[in-house]
């Protein structure tokens, strides 16, 4: 039988084996904890405390700045130390609540949560709101909003992504071995808004006992099914995942509901699970920190705006300088100069590497060779992109479906020139998307 997959997509090396065996560790931060207001896609949220406030863990320290937008609630007890722009990830100055940890964790009492077969639709989606759930998987886009399609009648897949396809993660994985009931249950009441949907655990095949855990889980359940996917990067990619599980296609001016389905990452999928079962906010995330620079490579079970400086401590400090740290893994994520920066809801994985490959590379002129094409699962002709990218050429980039490219890395990754095709091409839809949505605003 022929396996689940998409055309196009490569093999890179997964350095998987380095973190997946080890058991998900619980760690509590020591120092000060962040909270970016702007950790999701949209409005970023507004701060509801003032400098001076004592907290509680799970308290709601901001609510939501728009339709789209997300609340932050205090992941530890402690003391608003300063509300002031502070450094995430990506290198920029955000506005943050800054939280003076008292090491005491004290918690709110969370308000008694109704059975779930009493909740209503709309109770089951405000608390999902309420708990201030985005996608984790990395777009941290609000989750309610994506639970609540225009003709909810018309969806017919709500699929659990768990292919995990990004090399050296293996955050999902471990969630998946560690607590596969929490995973499920949190489909079951994802399947409980869509009276029409079947629910997909799409898992790639190199999860084997993943798999076979899934199945045995679900034997009962009829309308859940685990499929297997072909093991190919990027497998999980939500175009390539939705065509791999159902068939269906969509482009980059649909959203998955316009094919009848909705993509959850696996720990969103849990965090709804703890939202409306147990009536607790978004407060944790695993990382992985990982990578031949980490003395003790392992998943941590995180307080969001805990520092990373305090992660590679408890991952044994590094065996040797890193030579590069990526946040993220090494196709998706983007290279950091800092780790004096928070973890935060789309935190995935800190990747530690005592070699900088990338940066010793030097590009030279296109040989026309066509792998970038062979290895796109967009279906486009990278090369051809970034030179329009190159040269600005906007025209010329949009006929040629340059937005239509997902980011994945693949082009950069097989080029025997060493063009960095991903990057250029990267850089011309940020420009594209930023002067739709000023049209937008504009309205």
């Amino acid at each position: 039988m022929a396996k689940l997959t998409f055309s196009g997509g490569i093999h890179p090396y997964d350095g998987k084996d380095i973190s997946k065996d080890k058991p998900m560790k619980k760690i509590l931060p020591k120092g000060d904890l962040v909270y970016p207001l702007s950790q999701h896609i949209g409005a970023p949220a507004k701060a509801i405390v003032e400098k001076g406030d004592h907290v509680l863990t799970g308290q709601k320290i901001a609510e939501a700045g728009a339709f789209v937008s997300a609340p932050i609630y205090a992941t530890v007890s402690g003391t608003v130390k300063a509300i002031e722009p502070r450094r995430v990830v990506t290198g920029d100055n955000v506005m943050s609540i800054v939280i003076e940890n008292d090491g005491l964790y004290e918690e709110v009492e969370y308000p008694p949560v109704k059975p779930l077969e009493e909740m209503s639709r709309e109770e089951i989606i405000e608390r999902i709101k309420e708990a201030g759930i985005v996608g984790m998987g990395g777009a941290g886009f609000p989750t309610f909003i994506k639970l609540s399609p225009k003709e909810p009648e018309k969806i017919e897949y709500v699929i659990a992504n768990c292919a995990e396809c990004e090399p050296y993660l293996t955050s999902d994985y471990r969630r998946m071995i560690e607590e596969p009931e929490k995973l499920v249950e949190g489909l079951k009441i994802s399947l409980r808004l869509f009276d029409n949907a079947r629910g997909i655990l799409a898992v790639e095949d190199n999860k084997p006992d993943c798999i076979e855990l899934l199945k045995n889980l679900t034997k009962d359940e009829a309308r859940i099914s685990v499929k297997a996917l072909k093991t190919k990067y990027p497998q999980g990619a939500e175009r390539q995942l939705i065509y791999a599980a159902t068939g269906r296609k969509i482009n980059s001016s649909m959203l998955p509901a316009d094919a009848g389905c909705i993509v959850n990452n696996v720990d969103t999928v849990v965090a709804i699970y703890h939202a409306v079962i147990e009536g607790k906010p978004l407060m944790n995330r695993i990382v992985t920190v990982t990578g031949d620079a980490v003395n003790d490579p392992r998943n941590f079970i995180v307080r969001i705006g805990t520092n990373y400086h305090e992660l590679i401590e408890e991952a044994g400090g590094f065996k040797t300088e890193p030579a590069k740290i990526v946040s993220g893994g090494p196709m998706m994520g983007f290279a950091i100069f800092n780790l004096d920066v928070p973890t935060t809801k789309t935190a995935s994985a800190l990747l530690c590497m005592t070699e900088d490959a990338v940066s010793e590379m030097e590009p030279s002129a296109c040989i026309n060779c066509g792998r970038c094409v062979e290895a796109c699962p967009s279906r486009i002709v990278p090369r051809l992109l970034a030179d329009y990218a190159e040269h600005y050429d906007e025209e010329a980039f949009l006929s040629h479906d340059g937005m239509e490219c997902c980011e994945c890395g693949c082009c950069s990754y097989v080029c025997p020139a060493k063009r960095q095709l991903t990057q250029a091409i990267k850089s011309m839809r940020k420009m594209q998307l930023a002067k739709k949505n000023a049209k937008k605003s504009a309205k």
